[in-house]
């Protein structure tokens, strides 16, 4: 009788450390940089730092180029999926219904620069992203407004913001998007988007969280705390740790 007392408290015991490690599982992310366009090379710097942005807060990071990850059970798996500097067609059909239903579960989606370079010919995409890369001048350094300060992905940063990039033009802008940042065209050369011309927005669509930001072109981003910390801001959103 005693054995079969010692074997259920070794049954129980194991039991509430296998629910207190669940429970302590930290939220896992997909980072995508597949390319079937342009391939920027800040990737492999940008991989490095999502990686260790998310060691720092808490974040399992898997990094992918390989589509066939997008299925509706692998997806699962994750609390956001980041598109890093994606360009191209990247998903096939069965791919894109995936993500589609991977979204409407309530599931984030993230996007840095080049994901507004992707997938021109899915019209869901467009809104998912909300907008399309244009064109771009010479890379400069601008004026960047803050309009929205009270967001995670902004409310470290001061009300304009001077930096470096690569700066996009835009098409098909999506209404209704939660502008953060604004550029001003007249602090450099190039921007075709005018007075009104965002910079990263965020929104609620189609049952989940999506947030974009244009800035990352360059490899030295990737080393920028300001950045890293805006990107992480917009991923905590999209991934449903900070609203």
């Amino acid at each position: 009788m005693m054995r079969y007392k010692y074997l259920f408290l070794l049954c129980a015991v194991a039991a509430i450390a296998g629910l207190a490690a669940f429970q302590k599982a930290k939220p896992r992310l997909l980072v995508f940089s597949k390319t079937a366009g342009f391939r920027h090379d800040c990737i492999p710097d940008a991989k490095i730092a999502m990686l260790k942005l998310g060691a720092e807060n808490g974040y399992e990071v898997d990094t992918t180029e390989d589509a066939s990850k997008f299925t509706a059970q692998n997806l699962s798996r994750y609390k956001a999926v980041v598109f890093l500097n994606t360009t191209g067609n990247v998903l096939d059909d069965a791919q894109q219904s995936a993500l589609e239903g991977y979204i409407r579960k309530g599931g984030g989606y993230a996007g840095i620069h080049a994901a507004t370079d992707t997938e021109y010919d899915w019209p869901w995409y467009n809104q998912l992203v909300g907008a399309y890369f244009l064109s771009h001048p010479h890379q400069q350094t601008a004026t960047l407004h803050v309009v929205d300060r009270k967001h995670p992905a902004t409310a470290h940063l001061d009300p304009t913001w001077v930096r470096k990039d690569e700066w996009y033009d835009f098409k098909s802008i999506v209404p209704g998007l939660n502008i953060l940042i604004k550029i001003d065209e007249k602090s450099y050369q190039g921007g075709k988007n005018g007075d009104n011309h965002p910079m990263s927005w965020y929104r609620e669509f189609d049952g989940g969280r999506t947030f974009y930001t244009e800035l990352g072109h360059t490899k030295e981003s990737y080393r920028e705390p300001a950045f890293l910390k805006h990107v992480l801001g917009g991923i905590d959103y999209a991934a449903g740790r900070k609203k």
